[in-house]
C-alpha cells in the first residue's frame, strides 16, 4: 500500500502541528490548538505497557473515547490515562508511543489504533523518564530496534488499518551519522519524518542546530515522506518563514510556545492570555477534565508579574474544577485581576474625588463667609498685616 494512500486521511504535509507533552498535551490542550489553527496534534507519549493494562470505554455522556487503568476505584477520570474525542479530532490526532519492544509496540498500537489518525514512536526525548527503558532518545544508540520497531509497526499495524506511521527523533553531534540514520528510517515505510534540530544533551534554552535541514528534507523527499522541523518554533510567523528558507513542503512543530499560549498556532498572532484561559476552562469544563491536570496546564498560561498575581495565587487555592472555571470566568477582569478588587479600587477613587469636591465646596463657603461678615478696612487692613509679614 502507498504511502499517498495511508496519508489521505492525515495530511502531513507543510503542517503546523502540537507537539507531544506530558500532562500539556492532554485533550484540553490539543482542541484548542486544533481550534486556533493547528493541522495536526500529538497526544502526550504513553507507554506501551500502560496502553496494554488499560481498559476501551465509549464515555457517551462526554462523547469521547477513554483509555482507562483497570481499578476498583470508581471514580474512572482519576484513572484516565488517554481521551479522545473523535468529533473534533478525527483525522488529526497523532498518538505518540512510549517503546524499546517491537512486540509490545505493535500489541499496544493495535489497541488504540482504531480510535487515533497515526502512531508516532518517541525516539527524541532525551528526560529519564523516556529513556530510563531504552525509550525515547536512547533509541537514537540502537538504531537496529529502532528500524525493527518501525518496520513490525509499518506492515502489521499501519497498512492493515490504513493508518500512517511515523517517528520523531534528535539530531546527532555528526552530520553523516544524523544522516545515515535517517536514510534507515526513510527505509522502513513510514509516513512522516520529525527532527528535534538539537542532540540529545541539548535543552530547550540552547539554539536548535538546523545546519542538516535541507539534507534531511532532500532525502524524505526522495522517499515521498513527509518532513517536520521541531525545535524553538515560537508561531505562525515563525513558521512561514521556516518554510519560506526550507520550502513550503516541509511542516513545523511547536511545544513550548503552545505550552505557555496554544494560540500561538493563530495566523492573526496570539490572543491575550486571560482570553485563553477562559477557553481552557470551557473545555475542562465540558470534558470533566481532572482538577490537577487543569490547575498544571492553567499554572501554565499565566504570565508572571503583579497584575497576574491573583490569578496566580487563587488557582494554587483552588479544590475543585469548578472553582478553577468560576475563578476564570467570574472572578476575574480581562486583565487577570480579582473583579472584587477592581471595584474596591474604583470606588475609592469615587470616594477620593466626592471627598475632594466637598472640601472645595466648603473652602468656598468659608472664604464666602468670612469675605461678607468683616468690613472692608478689616480685610484691607488684615491683607496689609500679611504682606509686612512676608516682607519680613
Amino acid at each position: 500500500m502507498s504511502l499517498r494512500i495511508l496519508r489521505k486521511m492525515v495530511n502531513y504535509k507543510s503542517a503546523f502541528v502540537l507537539a507531544p507533552m506530558v500532562r500539556i498535551g492532554d485533550l484540553p490542550t490539543r482542541l484548542l490548538s486544533l481550534r486556533y489553527g493547528a493541522d495536526l496534534v500529538w497526544g502526550p507519549e504513553i507507554i506501551d505497557k500502560k496502553l496494554l493494562v488499560c481498559e476501551r470505554v465509549e464515555n457517551k455522556k462526554l462523547g469521547t473515547v477513554d483509555f482507562i487503568t483497570q481499578s476498583n476505584n470508581d471514580d474512572a477520570v482519576s484513572n484516565l490515562v488517554f481521551r479522545t474525542f473523535p468529533a473534533l479530532e478525527t483525522n488529526k490526532l497523532i498518538f505518540q508511543m512510549g517503546t524499546a519492544d517491537a512486540d509490545l509496540a505493535v500489541q499496544a498500537a493495535k489497541t488504540v489504533i482504531k480510535d487515533v489518525s497515526g502512531i508516532d514512536i518517541n525516539a527524541g526525548c532525551p528526560k529519564h523518564f523516556s529513556i530510563h527503558s531504552g525509550m525515547g532518545a536512547a533509541l537514537l544508540s540502537t538504531p537496529d530496534l529502532l528500524v525493527d520497531i518501525l518496520t513490525r509497526l509499518v506492515n502489521e499495524v499501519g497498512k492493515p488499518n490504513e493508518k500512517p506511521i511515523s517517528v520523531k527523533i534528535r539530531i546527532f553531534d555528526d552530520k553523516d551519522k544524523t544522516l545515515e540514520l535517517v536514510s534507515r528510517l526513510l527505509d522502513t515505510g513510514i509516513a512522516n519524518l520529525t527532527v528535534h534540530c538539537r542532540t540529545k544533551t541539548m535543552r530547550n534554552r540552547e539554539k536548535p542546530i538546523r545546519d542538516f535541514v535541507p539534507d534531511i528534507r532532500d532525502m524524505c523527499r526522495a522517499k515521498n515522506v513527509t518532513f517536520i522541523i521541531n525545535g524553538d518554533v515560537k508561531d505562525y510567523k515563525e513558521y512561514a518563514e521556516l518554510q519560506n528558507v526550507y520550502g513550503e513542503d516541509v511542516g513545523c512543530m511547536v511545544a513550548s510556545a503552545a505550552e505557555l499560549n496554544p494560540s500561538c498556532f493563530r495566523k492573526e498572532g496570539p490572543l491575550p492570555w486571560m482570553q485563553v484561559c477562559r477557553d481552557y476552562a470551557d473545555v475542562c469544563e465540558q470534558f470533566e477534565t481532572y482538577k490537577s491536570v487543569a490547575k498544571y496546564c492553567m499554572s501554565r498560561l499565566i504570565p508572571k508579574g503583579n497584575k497576574s498575581k491573583s490569578a496566580r495565587v487563587r488557582l494554587s487555592a483552588a479544590k475543585s474544577l469548578e472553582e478553577i472555571v468560576t475563578l476564570f470566568r467570574d472572578e476575574l477582569n480581562d486583565e487577570g485581576e480579582l473583579v472584587q478588587e477592581d471595584s474596591e479600587k474604583g470606588t475609592e477613587k469615587r470616594i477620593d474625588k466626592a471627598s475632594e469636591k466637598d472640601t472645595e465646596k466648603d473652602t468656598e463657603k468659608a472664604r464666602s463667609t468670612l469675605n461678607t461678615k468683616r468690613p472692608a478696612h478689616v480685610l484691607e487692613s488684615a491683607s496689609t498685616s500679611m504682606e509686612k509679614r512676608v516682607k519680613a
